[in-house]
């Protein structure tokens, strides 16, 4: 069946439409998950080492995780969102993690979860596996979620991408179905494998498509996170808030054989390890009195500024005083990793730089995960509720994600009922274009957007640099414009369409915004 209807189509398999999925599919609704992936787990939630924040039934505990999520957002963070993250998310992580997906979490010889901390938490609270939380959860939730005897009324679409939001407005076949009040009604799809659009109509559609770290040269993500949702949901009328500010991870392993460079996890620094310049000496203390446990923005610039200040390539992280054995058993991933790009991390200190991690703006939302427009919701990456601010907090994406996927549900299953399918014949069919794409092209405009982006809309900003970034995503977003309409549909084409839209997003916020604050700096 190439067209069809569901009850909620979920675009994105991680942690925050996986954890939708469940509770919705739980209650036997027609769930259809879509990943533009050839394998679901290839997400963002399965690249997530450091851990997820746990406070059971602690209330002095929520109270502190509230006032430090507003410490590491610069004061900027939404503290209604933040408080709902502090007391309902044990309950959802008792539920969906520990007792249905039973997700493997360390564990000392008693049986009790083992805690640890993270840079600006004042406490350990974040419960962990290794440096491979977010895979063990990821592969969890998947396993439970994939059990056809359980939820036959599950669908996964794979290698499945998503082209456009349908509205009334702009795909009905109908003049007068623009009067309708502005909705969702499901997406077109490309059907990766057999070059085919789907229309799929939904009574209610999740966004879950995480972020843009992607579009950077130098990022910690899934390639995947190129902002698909963020110009989906804008194209249809979603508000979008909050872009300009880009987290940037401090530490990823530096070697120059990818755009996507390995996380050294935030954990490994929470667990002792030191930053020292190409000397040797420890630089942190003259940036932040909490020296290597800073924020992140902090952390991240601190070390640009040792880089551009020695003229060297990189800085160093320095856990070697551990040992072998306890780094070993910490951090499998990391050390494995390491020691395949001769760097016995038990013996020397790790060269990193800073990448591209977190969008802490996104698709605007209540905190019920409810955009402005009727029938989507956003959860996870590609939302902001304004929990995270001008900063994130670490440890807090996973959280968020697990946490505003079920709010989402249980919001969804409160309203479906008032949202009837709606006829696919009264929606147009996608107009497919018949010139042959240039993939050639195609990454050499993805290049220079990526490259654009981290120089110039990067960790460190300037009017300056962002009107060259304006002047060159201009001239992209005109040739892309030439031969979009009239092309065959690939899924590097909608790719980089999306990106550069979204590469705007991110300029005209950076550009608005005159004030450094959190993980945005505006030099001078």
């Amino acid at each position: 069946m190439k067209d069809f209807n569901t009850d909620v189509l979920i675009i994105g398999t991680g942690i925050a439409g996986l954890s939708a999925a469940i509770k919705l599919a739980e209650k036997k609704l027609n769930i259809t998950i879509v990943t533009r992936e050839k394998r679901p787990e290839l997400t963002n939630t399965f690249w997530a080492q450091g851990g997820i924040i746990y406070s059971p039934k602690d209330l002095n505990d929520q109270e502190d995780l509230i006032k430090d999520i507003n410490k590491a957002s610069a004061f900027t963070s939404n503290m209604e969102a933040a408080r709902i993250l502090a007391t309902r998310s044990a309950e959802i992580i008792d539920e969906v993690l520990i007792d249905k997906s039973h997700t493997d979490f360390a564990k000392d010889a008693e049986g009790e979860l083992l805690f640890t901390k993270e840079a600006a938490h004042s406490r350990d609270r974040i419960i962990y596996k290794g440096d491979m939380t977010g895979k063990t959860i990821q592969i969890s939730l998947l396993n439970y979620l994939s059990d056809s005897a359980k939820f036959p009324n599950v669908t996964f679409l794979t290698s499945h991408t998503a082209i456009d939001l349908i509205t009334p407005d702009h795909h009905g076949i109908d003049i007068t179905q623009r009067y309708e009040e502005n909705q969702v009604l499901g997406a077109f799809l490309l059907d990766q494998k057999n070059n085919d659009v789907r229309k799929i109509l939904a009574k209610t559609t999740i966004l879950a498509t995480g972020g843009i770290g992607a579009l950077y040269l130098h990022h910690s993500n899934a390639e995947g996170a190129r902002g698909d949702g963020h110009a989906m949901a804008y194209r249809a009328g979603a508000d979008v808030t909050n872009m300009e500010f880009i987290q940037f991870h401090p530490t990823t392993f530096y070697n120059r054989s990818s755009h996507r460079r390995f996380l050294i996890s935030e954990a490994v620094r929470g667990e002792g390890g030191k930053l020292v310049n190409a000397k040797g000496e420890r630089f942190m203390k003259k940036y932040h009195p909490d020296e290597e446990l800073a924020p992140r923005d902090v952390v991240a610039r601190a070390i640009l500024e040792e880089m551009i200040k020695e003229k060297e390539d990189c800085v160093y992280l320095d856990i070697s005083e551990k040992g072998e054995a306890y780094l070993k058993d910490r951090f499998p991933t990391i050390y494995a990793y390491c020691l395949d790009n001769q760097v016995n991390m038990a013996t020397m200190p790790i060269p990193v730089v800073p990448a591209a991690h977190y969008t802490c703006g996104g698709v605007k939302t209540d905190l019920k995960a409810r955009t402005n427009l009727k029938r989507l919701y956003a959860v996870g990456e590609v939302a902001c509720t304004g929990l995270h601010g001008a900063n994130r907090l670490a440890s807090t994406s996973l959280l968020e994600g697990l946490t505003w996927g079920y709010i989402a549900a249980e919001d969804i299953l409160q309203n479906i009922g008032e949202y009837p399918d709606y006829k696919l014949e009264k929606i147009k069919d996608w107009t497919e274009g018949h010139e042959e794409v240039d993939l050639a092209l195609i990454a050499q405009d993805q290049l220079t957007l990526k490259q654009t982006m981290w120089n110039y809309v990067g960790l460190s900003r300037s009017q300056n640099r962002l009107a060259r970034a304006r002047a060159m995503f201009l001239e992209l977003q005109d040739e892309i414009g030439k031969f979009y309409k009239n092309a065959q549909l690939h899924d590097e084409l909608i790719g980089l369409r999306n990106g550069v839209e979204v590469a705007f997003m991110v300029l005209n916020a950076s550009m608005r915004n005159k004030k450094s604050v959190g993980c945005f700096y505006l030099k001078n």
